[in-house]
């Protein structure tokens, strides 16, 4: 009966150990947050987020690259992804300030959006 309810016991912990939530990262939520408020639109052709939050969207990125991440994530190439999603927010951010057309900012935030969810890839394939 004793080893009956040792096993069961270990194999309680196991499970526990393998069911913990992926790493947080504030600061990816955040940005998250910002880039769906501003991409989502743009898909419908409302690019008026864009031009309203690209600041947003620079701030937000930058903030992000030089948090500390959780240690899984805490990798070479995360950082180097990181520093495309801030070149990318950057570039959007001037574009939206030179008023280009509306092409190239559909063009640019689907850039940024695609830097950004290489991240969230990179940091998924992390807490496999």
């Amino acid at each position: 009966m004793k080893s009956i309810i040792a096993v069961f016991a270990f194999l309680f912990i196991s499970i526990a150990g393998f069911a913990q939530d992926k790493a947080k990262w504030a600061e990816l939520e955040t940005f998250h947050g910002v880039m769906g408020q501003t991409f989502h639109p743009s898909e419908e052709g409302n690019l008026t987020p864009i031009k309203t939050h690209s600041g947003e969207l620079v701030e937000k990125a930058k903030k992000l690259a030089a948090s500390t991440p959780p240690a899984a994530y805490n990798r070479a190439d995360i950082k180097a992804a990181l520093k495309e999603l801030v070149a990318g927010t950057e570039k959007m951010d001037k574009d939206v300030k030179q008023k280009k057309s509306d092409a190239e900012l559909t063009k640019q935030i689907s850039t940024v959006h695609d830097a950004f969810h290489k991240i969230a890839g990179l940091c998924k394939k992390g807490d496999e």
